[in-house]
């Protein structure tokens, strides 16, 4: 018996369809990162991306557990002495809704190339319109 290694070619990604309103953040995104990186898949290999293209709707209506919203703090350096900069998921949320949702998939996601390639497969939309209907996506409940 040979292990089975799946080929970047002959992987078939669907595309998924996944309603944020009333969701809790860290549970949708760690579903939605693992639907990212293929690991629902009888073909998963982990150094090749065999993920599926997830648009998520509603995501300026996503929740916090507790008073997160008002504690949690991101942060991230221009690079330049005393350039630490931070900014609480309320002013975060409010100034870009997506964002939250997005940084929370990302950071669940390798840190690699490889990571960088099914981040691109994400499509983050703060209502329920969004551009992809013709892509047919399947509605999913998580």
């Amino acid at each position: 018996m040979r292990s089975f290694q799946a080929k970047p070619l002959e992987v078939e990604r669907k595309w998924f369809l996944v309603d944020a309103k009333g969701k809790t953040v860290g549970r949708l995104a760690a579903r939605v990162a693992s639907i990212l990186r293929g690991k629902h898949k009888p073909i998963f290999t982990p150094n090749v991306d065999t993920g599926d293209h997830v648009v998520i709707i509603n995501a300026g209506h996503v929740e916090f557990t507790r008073d997160k919203f008002k504690t949690k703090t991101y942060y991230h350096h221009s690079g330049f002495p005393g350039g630490l900069k931070a900014i609480s998921a309320e002013h975060l949320h409010a100034k870009k809704p997506t964002e939250v949702l997005s940084k929370a998939i990302k950071g669940m996601l390798p840190k690699c190339s490889l990571g960088k390639q099914m981040a691109r497969k994400l499509k983050v939309y703060p209502e329920a319109e969004h551009i992809h209907q013709a892509q047919n996506p399947i509605p999913l409940n998580l």
